[in-house]
């Protein structure tokens, strides 16, 4: 690939200054709008005045908005955040939250519960985040969570899951790229048994779901995490003071004092959700002789999920006004005030597309890979192919976008450096796993990820807390798959090892670098 026929370096530009602003001034939306102008600018002969009117004409309105895939997604999380509000205003949530508070016994099984909803609900990513958020908030906020730990258990259980599930919305798009990439070799291959050849190599995805579970079942954390959980448990603030939850509860959806409500006032609309969700994508994505998963693959998720949205939402209306929690009224003002709970969110969301788009028109990932190729080697091929994934995917917010462009690149250098000719090699399926599980790590510490903004969302958290308290753990995930399984993977020692050593590494790490606190707030060890 000619490095000439990109804006080079320039491309860096809009993201980083959205990336280091927001960080530092924590106006998510200042540094992602200045960030598209900046790149618009470029973009159009360094004019900034035209820069400035194609940020919001072709930018956010053309690129972001008028999208469909975009739209879809944002209209499911306006729908959602109106579904929630229906759901809250008959004291669904509340009735929740009262029945798990009784149940869990303590911090650690809330914890572990939000986990394991997480990797239940593995069939999408975005269905993901916007189910255990929701569902999990008002309980983790009943046991004194810190919004930023639910965020990260959300976040965590999110893409990780989703993108080694043999049955999600991801499952099209790997397989359909490792089927392009090898066919591209004359290699044949079914894509879809080098799919499960490279589970045991996304070492960062199992490391971070390994070390989530660690510090869930030691009750410890270190860093930035530690101090948010530290004043969560000692002043009930869930959230720190001054910050900006990207999701607030209206006082307008509580429910009347004394209101007896049912769980089933809010499992019933979720579990319509999900069943309309999985249905749809199948529905969706569905051609006659395929699979259910091949179906699920081929569906356009922001479609089935919006269906689910809207349709939990008729539900959850149906139950409060069945029950005659509210009247017609009532219930549609309790479902636009949910929907405009998710106002801020939904702007950040969009503005993240609208700079992805300035990003992809530069040419940010293809530069990046055209200056790195030439120093690819055997030895360091999967790490090199690893830290180059997560570095497109943290610099432009998408794994897709990271894994479409890397892919095709790699596999072939792959199998010219191991001299594959008419088979699969173990250092290409080593290569593909570093693809897709680096995309996965970029998109965890990118503050312009639209899942880590997904995972502040439905949290209630703020979202450069959020990245800033996450940050930390997935750079621990991200070393120790490094160093204890691309660097050996990349000598032939077996991914199994690896694996295992990285095990007892993150549990020493966690019990000897980890502190524990009480319920006061206290370390006590």
């Amino acid at each position: 690939m000619d490095a000439q026929t990109t804006y080079g370096a320039l491309a860096l530009l809009p993201p980083l200054v959205a990336i280091v602003l927001s960080i530092w001034k924590r106006q998510v939306i200042v540094a992602l709008v200045l960030g598209i102008w900046i790149g618009a600018t470029i973009i159009n002969g360094y004019n900034p005045l035209i820069g400035l009117l194609e940020t919001f004409s072709t930018y956010i309105v053309g690129s972001a908005i008028a999208d469909v895939w975009n739209a879809g997604l944002l209209v499911f999380c306006l729908a959602i955040g109106g579904m929630i509000g229906v759901i809250s205003k008959m004291g669904g949530t509340k009735a929740i939250a009262t029945s798990l508070v009784k149940k869990a016994k303590d911090n650690r099984s809330t914890q572990l519960a939000a986990a394991f909803m997480g990797i239940a609900i593995f069939f999408d990513d975005y269905a993901n985040s916007m189910i255990v958020g929701n569902a999990m908030r008002p309980i983790t906020d009943a046991q004194r969570i810190s919004r930023e730990k639910l965020a990260y258990i959300v976040d965590t259980t999110a893409a990780a899951v989703s993108s080694m599930a043999p049955v999600s919305t991801w499952i099209a798009m790997e397989i359909g790229l490792i089927g392009g990439a090898l066919s591209s070799i004359n290699i044949e291959a079914n894509p879809i048994i080098v799919f499960f050849q490279s589970l045991p190599f996304r070492f960062y995805s199992i490391f971070a779901i390994l070390l989530m579970f660690t510090l869930i079942t030691q009750r410890r954390d270190f860093s930035k995490m530690l101090e948010a959980e530290i004043r969560s448990h000692k002043t009930g603030q869930v959230y720190a003071e001054g910050s900006t939850p990207l999701f607030v509860e209206d006082q307008n959806l509580l429910p009347p004092d004394g209101l007896e409500a049912s769980v089933w006032d809010a499992a019933i609309p979720i579990l319509s959700f999900v069943i309309v969700a999985t249905a749809g994508l199948w529905y969706n994505g569905y051609e006659p002789g395929m699979s259910i998963r091949d179906a699920f693959g081929n569906a356009d998720a922001s479609v089935a999920l919006t269906w689910a949205a809207f349709l939990s939402s008729i539900v959850a209306l149906s139950i409060g006004l069945t029950k005659k929690r509210f009247s017609l009224d009532e219930g549609v003002k309790a479902w636009v005030d949910g929907l405009r709970s998710m106002i801020i969110a939904v702007i950040i969301l969009a503005l993240a597309f609208a700079l992805k788009s300035v990003i992809s028109e530069m040419q940010l990932a293809e530069w990046l890979v055209a200056i790195t190729e030439g120093s690819l080697s055997s030895a360091v091929l999967p790490t090199l192919t690893f830290v180059i994934a997560l570095f497109i995917a943290f610099a432009t917010g998408t794994s897709w976008g990271t894994n479409s462009i890397v892919m095709p690149i790699v596999v072939p250098i792959a199998a010219s450096i191991s001299g594959a000719t008419d088979a699969v090699t173990p250092l290409m399926v080593t290569t593909i796993g570093a693809v897709l599980t680096g995309a996965v790590l970029g998109d965890h510490c990118s503050p312009i990820s639209d899942t880590t903004i997904l995972s502040s969302m439905a949290s209630g958290s703020d979202h450069i807390d959020h990245v800033n308290t996450q940050l930390p753990y997935v750079l621990i995930a991200g070393t120790l798959a490094i160093v204890f399984g691309f660097i050996p993977a990349g000598l032939g020692i077996s991914p199994w090892i690896s694996l295992f050593a990285g095990l007892i590494v993150i549990t020493l790490l966690v019990r000897f670098a980890g502190k524990r606190i009480d319920d006061n707030g206290n370390v006590i060890s």
